[in-house]
């Protein structure tokens, strides 16, 4: 059953009609008098709060009667539906425990989803601790209890349409997540479109988004469709979502909420169906808090967080993830796979990796690659070994590690912005929004 909370009657009929035709049974309530009555009879599967009631204005009453639906149901969900104006509200809400919320007017799509998607969460039988059966892992390596952790998570919430923010340091497989919970969902079949904010210019964002028309500006010589057409039905992932300025967080969250969007240079609407997956190694909390980042849009794309661990928290993936790259490494170039002797995978397990997977696959294949025997020993990694793989000491916040790999790389590639940011994944623009973050102040090249 399905509690309908609204003080306009007009509403409530509308949603009950919408809902009784998607299969559900729907009981309504018109005050919070009513609504705990409700609740306290028969406890819902799913509440619909209406955060503004006609006899108040501050919308108040709206979050103590979410906070009192949670006190007799604790573990029923309640999506939020509210105006533009009041997102703020909303934002409070999911702050005080809710699952959603919903701008009115809502699309029907959208709600249904949201519904769908909260009923799934919470009726799932698949705990967080189980392990992982038939599971499309594709090229995630590894099986230490950290990583089987995040898997089962990710099995758990993969055939819903929830919006999953994925967290972790640089380099510990963000994107192969983002991957796994689209490749383990029913949009399988459809798009994955990656997105690097990270390296857009915010000038090009609404152009790369959602598309232009011939002659929207100088240089737009022919229509094109943007990443979200691109992807509609599939999914959407968003990375370095902490590199977006303030102006853009506003256009995505527009669609995020809406599902609409209209090219530049059109006056036509364009309405999607797309999930959306972000990640970051930003602590967008503290973000937050600076007001470097939209908190509405914080709670919008983090319905679910998914935190990977670092490299140094599943030793035990080492020497599988080690093998993997050597063998493609050699695979690739036609090259001999070396044996691996025992003490030299105790010694590259010993390495700290601040730079995480990404760090020890640049170290393997350097490795490989000067190696002139027909093994790797101890030697063979020590030799290869950078001055970021080293156990960590001082700072150990992901910022802290952050700063380090960087000032590594820069120095390896002695100050070369090009080269640098290849070898760390970055675009050259996020390299040097980093560099000035973290205060390196090191002699840069940007020759090729």
């Amino acid at each position: 059953m399905i509690l309908i909370i609204d003080d306009d009657a007009a509403i409530r009929a509308s949603m009950t009609v919408l809902l009784k035709r998607a299969g559900y049974t729907t009981r309504t309530a018109s005050n919070p008098d009513e609504a705990i009555a409700e609740v306290r009879r028969e406890t819902p599967q799913l509440a619909l709060l209406d955060m503004n009631f006609s006899r108040f204005t501050t919308g108040d009453e709206g979050l103590t009667l979410l906070r009192q639906i949670k006190v007799f149901a604790p573990s029923t969900p309640v999506i939020l539906m509210t105006g533009w104006a009041s997102i703020d509200l909303a934002v409070a809400g999911i702050k005080a425990g809710a699952f959603d919320f919903i701008a009115k007017p809502w699309d029907n799509a959208r709600l249904l989803d949201s519904i769908a998607t909260a009923l799934k969460l919470g009726t799932g039988s698949k705990p967080e601790d189980e392990t992982v059966g038939a599971f499309d892992r594709r090229g995630i390596v590894g099986h230490d209890p950290a990583l089987e952790k995040v898997l089962a998570t990710v099995a758990r919430i993969a055939p819903t349409n929830a919006s999953v923010l994925i967290t972790g340091e640089s380099g510990t497989g963000k994107e192969l997540i983002a991957e796994a919970i689209h490749y383990n969902s029913d949009r399988r079949d459809k798009p994955f479109v990656k997105v690097n904010l990270g390296g857009m210019p915010s000038t090009l964002f609404e152009s790369e988004m959602f598309g232009h028309k011939k002659g929207a500006f100088t240089d737009a010589v022919t229509d094109r469709a943007g990443r979200f057409e691109i992807a509609d039905g599939g999914t959407i992932f968003l990375d370095e979502i902490g590199e977006l300025d303030m102006n853009c967080q506003v256009k995505l969250l527009r669609v995020l909420q809406e599902r609409r969007f209209e090219p530049l240079g059109s006056s036509r609407t364009h309405t999607v169906d797309v999930r959306v997956i972000c990640a970051t190694n930003a602590d967008l909390p503290r973000m937050v808090a600076e007001k470097r980042f939209r908190e509405d849009l914080f709670y919008r794309i983090n319905l679910i967080t998914v935190e990977l661990p670092p490299l140094r928290s599943r030793r035990g993936d080492i020497a599988a993830l080690a093998d993997h790259f050597i063998e493609r490494l050699c695979a690739d170039s036609r090259l001999k796979k070396p044996r691996v002797t025992d003490e030299a995978y105790r010694r590259l397990s010993a390495f700290d990796f601040p730079g995480n997977i990404r760090e020890l696959k640049n170290m393997v294949e350097r490795a490989v690659l000067v190696n002139s025997g027909d093994a790797l020993t101890a030697d063979s990694f020590d030799c290869c070994r950078t001055t970021a793989a080293q156990p960590a000491s001082g700072d150990n916040t992901i910022a802290g590690n952050e700063r380090r790999v960087i000032a590594s790389a820069l120095e390896r590639n002695e100050g070369n912005i090009s080269r640098t940011a290849s070898e760390l994944g970055l675009s050259r623009a996020s390299l040097y929004r980093r560099i000035d973050k973290y205060r390196l102040n090191k002699k840069t090249t940007d020759e090729d």
